[in-house]
């Protein structure tokens, strides 16, 4: 340090080696608008610009989310087109094309996109692969989803073109062409094996976030409308010596009642058996429906901590209904062989079989496997009622997508180089956050701003801040620190003794020494403190010196609740004359706030013991119960008190069902004694001790006529024997109609209608 009059200087030097090819000169050549029809060999992506091509300045920008540097065959990514802050467009066309290909064949595209909004957005007529705009208009930006080609497409190109104006366009710049590879399969028949060694230092904290895509619209064969859902998340942090599940290996009791009934119980008991070889348990809640809007549901997510011996991170979760499906990771390493933490992992999820039923559909019958299977993937191929089938044996498309990041890293740490602008952010934050020690049991408002300081000059005083108790869950336990003083000074003064009002700027001059291009460049950068009114020494040219868009708008605050980041971009319009990268900040960081999380430590009782199932045979449900130790703020209380998991007692006894009987046949005989039958069938075989089955077939006599001994009709005998019909006539009503006796006739006017005439 160097003391002056009036200003103080603090210089700091930096050499930054630069390879020989920052002389390297650029030539850009200008195409021909008659090149922009079919000979361009994109769909003639050039509409109604009939100017030279400009190279744009990148004030445009085509972009993937989540910025992928590679793709899974078969997922589905948002793909945007965005205009700077202060740019625009009319009409743009996108199109992805296989690695060296021109778009003169179909078979040159790759994957296919999907429209979003038909208001906006349309497929090209004359070029079906491509996606246009629908009117010409204003805009700054537009969203399509395209889904990656099968396995084995290898590399593809997204490219843009850009319509401004009638004359001017813009196309194939660095910022409109994103070019990603097939990322290698992560479903082989075994789990890959982790490092088996970490050497990274200290601990990092991560949060792990479970996005569910299962839903009828990507997966409609045989969707289950009714029972969809994702049963609780169960996981850990873990060491190489403890494997909660992976692939060719078989399934624990845990694993098996995971994907057999969807809980997470005995899973649970596996992990906390394993001692010191798991660092944190991970536990996310269930999810019914499988698949809300996240305008309707968050995703669930959870955070874990991991350190050199325990760095690797598993998790399941049940596909519901199914046999025995689940999704999950398995053994992911977030150490790296930089001794660091990994920042950030993003997995597409295809569901897997568990090996210990058979059931080849959502809803199939309970079919226990003989002999147990080994874990493997589900394919496309596997059965054809099956809901993924594919006779062409495509990939199936991911039911889930999880992401782990990064958020803080502590302890003493071996790889101190940040990551990017994110890592900085993170652990500052991390470290600035304020080490509370204040009691569980006690329950506080947030701190009330500070309040103006004691001294109005550049004495040193005192200001202070005040917080409310507003529970104290524990009489026993006492709540302190509901005042906080820090020392402060009056406005306009320094706590460094060089006198008031005196503000200081910092000022970079940058000289560069160019050596014929034989040994490179040599850049010096100088930083200089210096009070604010001190005229700046004058600035030397820099050819690294970049043009810049104004920034863009602040994006939503990261966190709903609490203390969060937000951010805003801004891009490159021209870049250094030397080709070296632009120095300047194209991302800015700074913390938001939000209101108050009401969330609250509970103290609860320990859980009740498993209710009683609900059913007394078959799949029913049990719970168990917890209460608040206290009622105090019972709504802010986000813990769950209650825990519903499926029971499987014996099957219920199944009885015999039958069909209704038929109608009875004709009598087997014309005459004399004979017999009627009819019948009914077996619809379900008794099982599991059901009642058995009755009789199938009936029988009851019929007696038609008697049968005659001579020849001729019963009228003919009635004649030959008149006494015939006193005998066929009832007892009780001979004394009421006409009599025929012989040649003589009784009447009688009081003949009942209920005697045969």
């Amino acid at each position: 340090m160097m003391t002056g009059t009036g200003f103080v200087l603090r210089t700091l030097i930096l050499l930054c080696s630069v390879s020989a090819g920052t002389c390297n000169t650029f030539a850009f050549t200008e195409e021909p608008s008659e090149r922009a029809g079919k000979g361009d060999g994109y769909c003639s992506r050039i509409l109604r610009a009939q100017g030279p091509r400009k190279e744009g300045f990148n004030e445009f920008r085509l972009r993937v989310e989540g910025d992928p540097e590679s793709y899974h065959p078969g997922s589905t990514y948002r793909v945007t087109l965005v205009a700077s802050s202060s740019a625009y467009f009319r009409g743009f066309i996108l199109i992805a094309l296989r690695e060296g290909r021109e778009g003169g064949q179909d078979d040159d595209y790759a994957g296919r996109f999907q429209i979003i909004d038909e208001d906006d957005t349309q497929f090209m007529t004359n070029c079906p692969p491509a996606v246009t705009e629908s009117t010409p208009r204003r805009r700054t930006s537009i969203h399509v989803f395209w889904t990656a080609p099968p396995s084995g497409s290898g590399c593809v190109t997204l490219k843009a073109s850009i319509v401004q104006k009638r004359i001017i366009y813009f196309q194939d710049e660095g910022s409109l062409t994103k070019h990603m590879c097939e990322r290698e399969s992560q479903y082989g028949d075994s789990t890959e094996r982790p490092l088996l060694d970490c050497c990274a230092c200290g601990t990092a904290k991560y949060r792990v976030t479970y996005y569910g895509n299962w839903s009828e619209k990507i997966h409609p064969k045989d969707y289950p409308r009714r029972a969809n859902h994702w049963s609780a998340i169960i996981g850990a942090s873990h060491s190489k010596n403890y494997v909660l599940w992976e692939y060719g290996g078989y399934s624990s009791d845990g694993v098996k009642q995971v994907a057999e009934l969807g809980s997470p119980v005995k899973m649970e008991e596996e992990i906390r058996q394993k001692g010191d070889e798991v660092l944190t348990v991970i536990k996310m809640k269930a999810q019914w429906p499988a698949w809300q809007p996240l305008s309707v549901r968050a995703a669930p997510s959870a955070e874990f901590s991991v350190d050199r011996t325990r760095h690797l991170m598993s998790f399941l979760t049940m596909m519901g209904p199914s046999p025995d499906w689940n999704v999950g990771l398995s053994a992911e390493d977030l150490c790296t062989k930089e001794c660091g933490w990994v920042q950030r992992v993003v997995q597409d999820l295809i569901p897997w079989d568990a090996g210990t039923d058979s059931g080849v559909s959502y809803e199939s019958p309970n079919k226990l496997t003989q002999a147990p299977e080994k874990i493997r993937p589900l394919t496309s191929l596997d059965h054809p009622q099956g809901p993924f089938y594919d006779p062409e044996g495509g990939a199936i498309t991911p039911v889930a997508r999880v992401v782990v990041e990064r958020i803080a890293r502590k302890g003493e740490q071996c790889n101190i180089v940040p990551d990017n602008v994110d890592d900085i952010v993170a652990d500052i934050a991390q470290e600035e956050k304020e080490e509370d020690d204040t009691p569980e049991t006690c329950i506080y408002s947030n701190w009330s701003p500070w309040s103006a300081c004691s001294s109005a000059t550049c004495e040193k005083g005192k200001r202070m801040r005040q917080r409310m108790l507003k529970a104290q869950l524990d009489l026993s336990v006492p709540c302190p620190h509901t005042q906080d003083f820090e020392p402060c000074m009056g406005p306009g003064c320094s706590d460094e003794g060089e006198g008031p009002g005196l503000t200081w700027e910092m000022s970079i001059i940058w000289n560069t020494i160019i050596d014929n291009c034989k040994q490179g460049s040599m850049r010096m950068m100088y930083f200089f403190l210096r009070p604010r009114l001190t005229p700046l020494p004058p600035s030397l040219p820099d050819p690294s010196s970049c043009l810049v868009t104004e920034w863009g708008e602040w994006d939503a605050c990261s966190a709903t609740c609490g203390l969060g980041m937000k951010r805003r971009e801004r891009m490159v319009k021209m870049p250094p004359a030397d080709g070296s990268i632009c120095s300047a900040e194209v991302l800015e960081v700074e913390k938001c706030m939000m209101p108050e999380c009401h969330t609250i430590p509970c103290m609860l009782t320990p859980w009740s013991d498993w209710s009683d199932c609900s059913v007394t045979c078959g799949k029913g449900l049990r719970t168990r119960q917890r209460t608040l130790k206290s009622p105090v703020e019972l709504g802010e209380c986000t813990e769950d008190l209650e825990q519903v998991e499926k029971c499987m007692l014996p099957e219920c006894p199944t009885d015999c069902l039958l069909t209704d009987w038929t109608e009875w046949s004709d009598c087997n005989k014309s005459c004399g004694k004979g017999h009627m039958i009819r019948n009914r069938v077996v619809k379900l075989e008794p099982q599991f001790g059901g009642d058995p089955c009755p009789e199938t077939v009936q029988r009851k006599k019929c007696k038609v006529r008697k049968c005659s001994r001579g020849q001729g009709s019963p009228e003919e005998k009635k004649r030959q024997h008149p006494g015939l019909a006193l005998s066929r006539t009832p007892l009780h009503c001979l004394k009421y109609r006409k009599l025929e006796l012989g040649n003589k006739t009784v009447s009688n006017s009081l003949t009942p209608p209920l005697c045969p005439p």
